[in-house]
């Protein structure tokens, strides 16, 4: 069984929506493309570089549309990317000229790839893709790059459909501009009680 790991740049009220920069995903007239930038920080290096570790990869059509337009041309900065798998849930496209990129069309075929053998999958962005997968209890982990910012608007990681289900923090690193990387592991049910019993 192969485990899914879902890596977000998030904001304090939960939005992912084009962290990058201002043309990454304008839909919706959302108009803060690029929140992190000002939170760029150097020391972030080794811990992002964990979380750039090489893995196939499970996006949605969106974000993957964003991808193969900008990773073939600056791999460099990401080792592996374009000789690991990509999976794209779509239900619009079906072949792609980037390499390894390989088409699914239901939670179906997610749940098969999960069972397969093979390297730990990672799923950036695709916010859709991510809420469906919490739907089915699908993720394992997360990596969240948590930024100090609030949006109000834009695409949330998380929907009032996601599955209970709690995690345990296993790794964390804080950035000198305040941005708290990280790392939750599945730690099974939600469990509750009676706070001072």
């Amino acid at each position: 069984m192969r485990k899914i790991t879902v890596l977000s740049f998030i904001t304090l009220d939960g939005v992912i929506q084009a962290p990058g920069g201002p043309e990454e995903d304008p839909t919706e007239d959302f108009k803060y493309g690029g929140w992190s930038a000002p939170f760029d920080d150097e020391a972030a290096g080794p811990t992002m570089q964990k979380q750039l570790e090489r893995a196939d990869l499970l996006l949605g059509r969106k974000t993957f549309d964003i991808f193969e337009n900008y990773w073939p041309k600056h791999a460099e900065n990401w080792p592996g990317v374009n000789e690991v798998t990509k999976y794209v849930l779509s239900t619009t496209r079906n072949k792609s000229d980037w390499q390894n990129s390989e088409f699914l069309t239901s939670v179906e075929d997610i749940k098969k790839l999960k069972n397969s053998d093979g390297p730990e999958i990672k799923i950036w962005g695709s916010s859709q893709l991510v809420h469906l997968l919490l739907k089915h209890d699908l993720v394992d982990e997360f990596w969240l790059n948590i930024h100090p910012v609030i949006l109000g608007k834009g695409k949330k990681l998380f929907t009032d459909d996601a599955l209970p289900a709690s995690f345990t923090l296993v790794d964390n690193f804080i950035t000198p501009s305040g941005v708290i990387l990280a790392n939750y592991k599945r730690a099974g049910e939600v469990k509750t009680g009676t706070v001072g019993a």
